[in-house]
């Protein structure tokens, strides 16, 4: 297939030429005119850029609210496409908007199509919802006039399982989008934008086009483009390959594909710690986890990337995959130096397998960042601790934002081995030098790492019934 196909209003769109790198947003209010949609942040932050793609899924349609500002036209193909300029219908607003009215939830109105289109997509998963389920729904939208109550009770008034235009004709949308089928392939060989639908003709096009960008997300390479204005003339999405996000539950280990996304992984991530769940709902928004995957947060390599510290705590094996020949490391391996890693030209982040704490293991992670919400991290820690009795036998300990990579705490666990909890309190952490910049000084995240490595042995002294003395 050679051209872009969505859904938009009811009706097949095909675009058969546009640049590889127009982002979304972009086509919205500049080709389309559709112009709803505000451009806040241009960076995945604010929310105001927020539309709701739907998604075959379960022999029906999921929707789900992402950022229009840092997403690729090219990645809605094979998806409905929804923004706030739709929702009202034979001039009576939706549901959403009418108890945004109600609620008073809208002064200056810049932000608020952002609002009404994060809760849209609450409203259609068609459940019961709590105050914390709307407040980690709007995490991701930012708000200067109202306060956030009156748009929370809009929320909890509108919510749940909306009979509106959408739910009504579902099903046919379920089946126009399951006919967009096959590979993407959008340009010629010296500009494309290409959506291989199986990872094996994923894998071969990475290895042919080895000089192209590859995206998942595009949380990342989006800001390379609306920040730093580099240009992208050949893309490989990986979203499109259903294969490449599979996550399988082995009994002792999970497999997660590379291109499954953070929404999609929160359920089998959260069953192996309650601290991994907490920390899934605490990276970006829900609009950036919708679209951000596991693969992506590691390929691309940044000191304070969430996953790659508790990923490596629990001791996570990488796949890498060139054309047919795939290898295997493990994932500390990976990270050589900032901005290096050890994967060749051509070659895929390809599954991540995650091994499951055993009945004498105790993990532990925490992000450290300056607001609750929609930040990123002055430092990440996480720890795994293995005990005989009383006494630490093995200890894996990994920290974000200390180095120029993600990086183990080598000295201080061969230090834990062989204490017990009471004598590893005295420990000190003396394996970083960490810089000083805009979200911390070097003071601050040595005090605070060495902080959460305390909380973590306190915390393992309650789950191990032992008596802990500070």
């Amino acid at each position: 297939m050679n051209a872009l196909e969505f859904m938009r209003r009811g009706e097949l769109v095909r675009i058969d030429k546009f640049a590889p790198d127009t982002m979304l947003l972009e086509y919205l209010r500049l080709t389309e005119k559709s112009r709803g949609t505000k451009e806040g942040c241009n960076e995945g932050d604010c929310g105001a850029c927020t539309v709701v793609l739907g998604t075959p899924y379960n022999g029906g349609v999921r929707y789900q609210a992402v950022n229009a500002c840092i997403l690729l036209l090219g990645q809605i193909h094979g998806k409905e496409l929804i923004t706030v300029d739709d929702l009202a219908h034979g001039g009576i607003l939706h549901p959403v908007q009418q108890a945004m009215v109600d609620a008073h939830a809208s002064q200056c109105g810049f932000c608020t199509p952002g609002f009404v289109m994060s809760l849209f997509s609450l409203a259609h998963e068609g459940r019961k919802v709590s105050r914390q389920d709307v407040v980690e729904q709007i995490a991701g939208n930012l708000c200067r006039c109202t306060g956030y109550r009156p748009i929370i009770d809009a929320g909890l008034a509108a919510c749940g399982a909306v009979d509106d235009h959408w739910h009504k004709t579902q099903a046919e949308t379920f089946v126009t989008l399951e006919n967009i089928k096959g590979d993407l392939f959008a340009g010629d060989t010296n500009s494309f934008f290409a959506a291989p639908s199986t990872s094996e003709t994923l894998a071969d096009l990475c290895a042919t086009y080895s000089e192209a960008t590859i995206v998942s997300g595009c949380t990342d390479v989006g800001l390379w483009i609306t920040k730093q204005m580099r240009a992208q003339p050949k893309i490989i999405y990986t979203g499109a390959a259903k294969d490449f996000a599979h996550i399988v539950d082995h009994g002792s280990h999970l497999s997660i594909g590379a291109g499954a996304t953070y929404e999609d992984a929160f359920e089998a991530l959260e069953k192996i710690s309650p601290d991994l769940g907490g920390l899934l709902k605490r990276i970006g928004a829900r609009q950036v986890r919708a679209s951000g995957t596991i693969g992506g947060n590691i390929a691309n390599g940044s000191p304070i990337g969430d996953m790659p510290p508790a990923l490596i705590a629990l001791g996570a094996t990488l796949h890498l995959r060139s054309g047919k020949t795939e290898r295997k490391l493990k994932l500390e391996d990976f990270f050589i130096a900032y901005g290096k890693q050890d994967r060749k030209p051509g070659e895929l982040v390809w599954q991540i397998d995650v091994p499951k704490p055993k009945p004498n293991q105790m993990f532990h992670c925490a992000k450290i960042t300056k607001r609750r919400d929609d930040d990123i991290s002055a430092v990440m820690g996480a720890f795994l601790f293995t005990f005989d009795n009383e006494k630490i036998i093995a200890a894996r300990i990994a920290y974000g934002g200390m180095a120029g990579t993600p990086k183990r705490a080598s000295k201080t666990e061969a230090v834990l081995i062989g204490k017990t909890l009471q004598e590893a309190m005295h420990i000190v952490l003396d394996d970083f030098e960490p810089l000083s910049d805009m979200r911390a000084s070097a003071e601050y995240r040595s005090t605070v790492a060495n902080a959460l490595l305390h909380k973590a042995l306190m915390q393992a002294a309650g789950e191990t019934d032992l008596q802990v003395l500070i």
